[in-house]
Formats: C-alpha cells, structure tokens, sequence
C-alpha cells in the first residue's frame, strides 16, 4: 500500500492556507515555525488516517535525504514525531522509530527556482541510500515539507523498488501544489517570502529557535562577497564555527562558488578571529 497525503493544498498563487512568511523562516532554519507545522502535519495525519485505519505495525519516520547537513524538514520531523509518539503511547501502539536516506550530490543550484524538467535532470544522476534491514515488517512514512512537481517523490520510489521494499508506505507533505497551472517557481516565492536579502537571516539566527539547514548555509556562502563580510561580522563566534562546519561537511569547499566566502571564514577564524567575534559573543 502506497498512499500520498498533505496537509495543505496549493491551487491559487496567491493563497496557500498558511503563512507564507512563516514558511520562509522555516525554510531558513526558524525551529518555532518548525515545531508548529511539524505538530499541524502529525495532528492532520492522525485525524485523517490513524483514527480511521491505525497501523499495527511500527512505524518508521523518515526525513527527506540529505548528506550531512539536514534540511529545513529535518527540524519538522523532530515536532512531527513528538506529537505522533504522545497519541501512538496513548493507544499503546509501539512508538517511532526514525531512520535516513542517505544523498551522495550536492549542488549550489536553487531547486526551487526550477521547473520540472531541470528539477528531474538535477536530482536525476542522484543515488539514494537506506538500511533494507532495518524497515523489515514496518510501515514507512517519508516526510517533506512540500511537493511541488513530485521529482524528489518519483526519486524515493525509485530507491524503494531498488531495494526492493514491500512496505506499507505513506508520502507525507505540509503542502502541496495541486493546481498543474501555477509555475513550480511558486517555490520560490515562497522560500524568500520573507528573507529577501542575507541581513533577513540575522532575526532567524538570533531568535532563540535556530536550527540550522542545508539551504542557509548555501544561501549565505552563495552571497556576494562584500554583502557577506559585513553580514558575517556581526554574527558570533559558534554561529561562524556551526557554519564553517557544516559547510566542511557538506563537502561545499569544493564547490568554486562558495569558495571566496568559506575563505574568509576559515582565514578570519583562525588567523584573526578577534575580527569576526568583535560584534559576537
């Protein structure tokens, strides 16, 4: 059994249902709009689909892929699981299990700003990786935050007749673009909603609910150059290690385009990094 559901259905470009301010912050790492769309999509799923079919077996909760950086729907798996957990020990239903699809690209490009044809020969020579093993006899239910032209979807399936999974599977989405009419750039729109320059990101790292994610890391060290100086100096001494790291992690110094920045860091953090912290901590 293979079933799509969302929580939210996009078929006019100027209405979503939900804040589209608060989708952006989301986007850019804002762990309070997370926890409050992450708990939305859980109360939404159990509603809709445990109260009226529950499953008897465990459940397996499984975040969009990423390779070491986790994405902005990482954070609302965190929320979506909690909520799940307290109405599955309140039935005595065995709680969440978690488990990840590995990624093995990276790219700098906006998939947002994308149509459908350039979002599938993007991610298309991508290969995605998950332990068979451990989703033996358990129902899978892949999270995302939106579903926009389905390529990361068809992507996930793909993997899961790879390996070959049986599974009971649930595709679930905080929203999803129903109406075929509107251009896949609604993305876009909505991702930079709020944030529409790199000195928006300054509330969302300072606000006390940051997490962060694959797509601000890309967007600070994407920024140009003397944008960048001025916005880094003023951020503190863990938020420039955090994102130096990450970045290492994701493998992004070898990518030329983030090069001039993720070299301002790593020579002001070690070298001179009285100059970065002067505005820090």
């Amino acid at each position: 059994m293979n079933a799509t559901w969302s929580l939210h259905h996009i078929n006019n470009a100027q209405a979503f249902g939900f804040n589209p301010d608060d989708y952006s912050r989301f986007k850019f790492g804002d762990d309070a709009v997370a926890k409050q769309f992450g708990t939305q999509l859980a109360d939404g799923f159990i509603h809709q689909h445990l109260c009226v079919n529950p499953v008897e077996q465990q459940i397996v909760v499984i975040s969009s892929p990423y390779s070491f950086i986790p994405t902005a729907t990482f954070a609302m798996k965190t929320w979506f699981v909690c909520r799940l957990n307290r109405w599955l020990a309140q039935h005595s239903y065995p709680v969440v299990q978690e488990t990840k699809v590995h990624r093995t690209i990276t790219y700098k490009e906006d998939y947002g700003e994308l149509d459908a044809e350039q979002r599938i020969n993007l991610i298309g020579n991508d290969s995605f990786h998950i332990d068979k093993d451990f989703l033996q006899n358990k129902t899978l239910v892949f999270l995302d935050d939106i579903k926009i032209t389905g390529s990361h979807e068809r992507m996930i399936m793909k993997m899961v007749n790879a390996y070959g999974l049986g599974n009971d599977i649930f595709m679930l989405y905080f929203a999803e673009l129903t109406n075929k009419s509107i251009h896949p750039n609604i993305e876009n729109h909505l991702n930079y909603h709020q944030v529409k320059s790199i000195f928006d990101l300054d509330g969302i790292i300072k606000s006390g609910s940051f997490i962060i994610n694959t797509r601000i890391v890309k967007y600070i060290l994407n920024y140009d150059f003397d944008s960048f100086c001025i916005f880094i100096q003023d951020q503190t001494y863990d938020f420039i290690n955090l994102l130096y790291d990450m970045a290492l992690g994701n493998g992004y110094h070898t990518i030329e385009a983030y090069t001039q920045n993720l070299n301002f860091i790593k020579e002001n953090l070690f070298l001179n990094n009285h100059k970065l912290i002067q505005h820090g901590n």
